[in-house]
């Protein structure tokens, strides 16, 4: 998968709000891409003619917000799964290490999966929320926001129906894992040099493909999935979903019968329309607001330059500048950066 890089020079609170806020900026700007995702995997009226007139009938249907349908809680999912997910990826990160402190592309994917399916028990309920905020009619509406989901949810179907389809998430991590390996082992094919070499742009289109294969390879486990989360006997029309079933295996089965094989790939146009764009908004906005933080930290001498402040160690983390710079003060040596503090 495609993910900002770690920066030394951010403390641990700067690159956490740094990756939250594109994400949060990344995830509102393809959100109606998302929308019409979810209702195709759902099977919901609006994807009946196609992909391109699904946004102007839920925009018809439900007016042009419905096309941010459940955004809000999908951002607010981003913050415990992503502090879940690099705790628990560094944990397992480390547990795979050799001796020499080196790991395999392999490994480091598995670990990434492992992390993922972690992070997604924790803020699975986030998700069951958003799934039922984006099928639900705007204009008349069942849920009034994400608390009112999980309350609701949690006292009419049960603590289960939170959690319902989350199995799908655990064995569809492995063509996940699949799809990304297949990628990431074959980048010095693809570009015919080491990856070390790898530009910027190379690194970013690398993600893309590994994103949009894996994803590919995963999509009908989370087709179920969004019909499992989507289905109540307590919404109307039985949450909206296009098939009627009673577990995992006989929705997929009557998936298959109802409207074919390849109808488990329902979304997948939506889905990888959203990559390139997200992504590149994702890194965008991340590098923004990482210029900003380095600048606040004193590494660079403007948040819209990338010139190194003179006279600064950039090898040196955030707390060892500030001592450095706090010695050089009781010493009486002038510093370009004494007078950082003025800047905020």
């Amino acid at each position: 998968m495609a993910t900002v890089r770690r920066d030394d020079r951010l403390t641990g609170l700067q690159g956490f709000m740094c990756v939250g806020f594109a994400g949060i900026f990344s995830k509102t700007a393809t959100a109606p891409l998302e929308v019409v995702k979810i209702l195709n995997q759902v099977g919901s009226f609006h994807c009946r003619a196609g992909f391109v007139h699904s946004f102007a009938r839920v925009s018809c249907s439900e007016g042009f917000r419905a096309l941010w349908k459940g955004n809000l809680v999908s951002c607010l999912r981003l913050f415990p799964y992503s502090a879940v997910h690099l705790a628990a990826y560094r944990k397992l990160i480390n547990l795979h290490m050799d001796e020499l402190g080196c790991i395999s592309q392999w490994r480091a994917i598995c670990a990434g999966s492992l992390a993922g399916i972690v992070a997604a028990l924790v803020s699975y309920p986030l998700e069951v929320a958003e799934t039922r905020l984006v099928v639900q009619n705007m204009r008349d509406p069942t849920y009034r926001g994400a608390l009112h989901v999980l309350s609701s949810v949690y006292r009419d179907e049960g603590l289960c129906a939170l959690y319902r389809g989350f199995s799908l998430t655990v064995i569809g991590a492995a063509p996940f894992s699949l799809g990304c390996y297949m990628v990431y082992v074959n980048l010095d094919w693809l570009w015919q040099e080491p990856s070390f070499r790898f530009t910027p742009l190379q690194n970013f289109i690398s993600g893309c493909l590994a994103a949009g294969l894996a994803q590919t390879l995963s999509f009908p486990f989370e087709t179920v999935k969004r019909k499992m989360q989507a289905q109540s006997a307590l919404l109307p029309q039985g949450g909206g979903v296009d098939i009627h079933f009673s577990g995992m295996l006989d929705c997929f089965r009557q998936t298959v019968r109802s409207n074919g094989f390849l109808s488990l790939w329902n979304g997948l146009t939506a889905n990888t329309a959203k990559i390139v764009p997200y992504f590149g908004l994702l890194f965008t906005c991340f590098e923004a607001c990482k210029q900003v933080c380095l600048y606040h930290n004193g590494y660079i001498v403007s948040p819209l330059s990338f010139q190194p402040a003179p006279g600064v160690d950039q090898s040196l983390g955030p707390n060892e500048l500030q001592e450095v710079q706090r010695y050089l003060s009781n010493r009486g040596f002038s510093s370009p950066q004494n007078n950082m503090d003025d800047r905020w």
